[in-house]
């Protein structure tokens, strides 16, 4: 029997940790199944807590935060199985989840990362993630696929390919880690999913979505919406995606686009909502671009 590891990160979120510890132990096979958490240099350590309520588990303490794909970096590391199950702790999973997603792996041996329906814990009824649409890469712009629609089960039969994988649940195995190698940790939060499925692609691996299973996510509960981090990355990290993963003449007029038209709006919109204080965010995230590589691993923000 093939193995799966659940790899998970905490970050000042012990009682939400908890329940999602406790959804696994309820809907797991844990003979099959091992859970990594990586605690990413949360103020305070929780592991007794966490132990308490699942002894098998593989705890494992940063003593800084190293962000979303630094966190999941060590879990990966130590990881055995023959499945990778990347899952945020403000998750809860359901019945069947690990085997359908590593059924679908087992059936196509070129899809390379895959995510089961997302839909919000606080109102289940409602579809967070069925796919996204293709990237345009001018923009930077997407869509995601089903998001905020009323879910019906007008999902739960279809498996097909899809532009990316969401980073709040994605499964791939282990061994195609060889080829498309970890997560890029010069990101440290946003995109850095994303990253992770171009790397894929240029694998030759397929990212795919698959309704079959669904996971329910407490969103938001991680970074506040409109904050100092959030402005700072999303800005530095969607032209550093771009810088990345397209070729000079494409960096060059999404650049244009995005600080001549985008970043301008954004910066009117702030002004507007009287959150003058976030906008050296915005200008902060593009100054980064023009004054490092993109292969550079200073974050230019103290964590």
């Amino acid at each position: 029997m093939k193995r799966t590891s659940i790899i998970s990160v905490n970050f000042n979120q012990p009682e939400v940790t908890i329940d999602f510890l406790k959804s696994i132990q309820l809907h797991a096979n844990l003979s099959a199944t091992e859970v990594i958490l990586v605690d990413n240099g949360s103020r305070e350590d929780h592991e007794e807590s966490f132990l308490s309520v699942f002894p098998e588990l593989i705890y494992i303490r940063s003593d800084q935060n190293l962000g979303f794909a630094g966190g999941n970096n060590i879990g990966i590391r130590k990881a055995s199985g023959d499945y990778l199950l990347l899952l945020n702790n403000d998750t809860e999973i359901t019945p069947g989840l690990i085997e359908t997603l590593s059924a679908e792996l087992e059936s196509r041996p070129d899809i390379g990362l895959i995510s089961p329906l997302l839909l919000y814990f606080d109102a289940p009824e409602v579809v967070q993630y069925a796919g996204f649409s293709e990237m345009n890469y001018l923009t930077c712009r997407n869509r995601v696929i089903g998001g905020m629609e009323q879910n019906t089960g007008q999902y739960d039969q279809q498996s097909r390919e899809t532009a990316f994988c969401h980073g709040a649940a994605m499964m791939c195995r282990t061994a195609d880690l060889e080829s498309v190698g970890l997560m890029e940790e010069q990101y440290f939060l946003y995109y850095e999913e994303l990253d992770w499925c171009e790397k894929f692609k240029r694998a030759g691996k397929k990212i795919w979505f698959t309704g079959k299973a669904k996971v329910y996510h407490k969103e938001s509960m991680s970074v506040g919406k409109e904050s100092i981090i959030k402005t700072y990355f999303m800005t530095r990290n969607r032209i550093l995606f771009i810088r990345r993963n397209t070729g000079l003449l494409n960096t060059v007029l999404f650049c244009i686009y995005y600080i001549g038209l985008a970043c301008t709006k954004q910066v009117l919109i702030y002004l507007q909502k009287g959150r003058k204080d976030l906008i050296k965010w915005v200008f902060r995230g593009i100054g980064w671009n023009l004054t490092h590589s993109k292969g550079s691993t200073v974050l230019g923000f103290k964590i």
